[in-house]
């Protein structure tokens, strides 16, 4: 390896610290997302065999998913679409009603089924549906959501499917990944390879100068 110089340039050294730095403490911070996903995946394989509740009306975090439940959707005020599979395991485009459950409160989303042909238009006016708690559809950009912690939304997935739509496949736990080692592990190799290169970049250019070069 290159000898370094004996004297650090200030700003670079201050630059490539603080990055350093940075890199370490998201290595940690995915750390303890790794725990908090543990402790969420527990509470996820509970909530399957727990009996049927009524659905929340109100953002209550992710205590709730994978459990089942029921609501009753007074009227179908709106619709939207986004790719989906059933449970007879066909690829297609499942269709979430926007419920009215009241004269007040927010709006119930419920996935009532897939359809096959993206230009199909549900019928389905509502009434009572059973089925299970899943997260609503995120539209937040992806780097948003890693540090936003704020309460995602729920919708309840009806086992029952809305007339010419296959019932969606319900949420499956072994599909919530708890990779959180791994992205602390990649975090701190980042730093120890910035740590490198920059100990080269030094020494390679303490080098370029020569002996007896300032």
């Amino acid at each position: 390896m290159p000898r370094l110089p004996k004297r650090l340039p200030l700003v670079p050294t201050i630059v490539v610290a603080l990055a350093v730095a940075a890199m370490v403490a998201l290595g940690v911070w995915q750390l303890d997302r790794r725990q908090e996903k543990a402790a969420a995946l527990a509470i996820y394989s509970a909530n399957a065999g727990k009996p049927p509740m009524a659905f929340p009306r109100y953002p209550v975090g992710d205590e709730f998913l994978f459990r089942k439940a029921s609501a009753n959707c007074l009227e179908v005020i709106g619709w939207s679409s986004q790719g989906g599979r059933s449970t007879v395991g066909g690829n297609g485009w499942r269709h979430i009603a926007q419920c009215r459950t009241g004269a007040e409160g927010p709006v119930l989303l419920v996935d009532m089924g897939v359809a096959r042909d993206p230009k199909f238009r549900p019928q389905w006016k509502g009434g009572q549906i059973r089925g299970t708690i899943a997260q609503a559809p995120d539209h937040r950009p992806m780097f948003a959501g890693m540090f936003d912690d704020s309460p995602r939304g729920l919708m309840l997935i009806s086992e029952a499917a809305a007339p010419g739509l296959e019932p969606t496949a319900p949420p499956d736990i072994a599909s919530v990944p708890n990779n959180h080692l791994a992205y602390a592990v990649q975090w701190f190799l980042f730093a120890i390879v910035a740590v490198v290169i920059y100990l080269l970049a030094l020494g390679w250019r303490e080098k370029r100068k020569g002996p007896g070069k300032i």
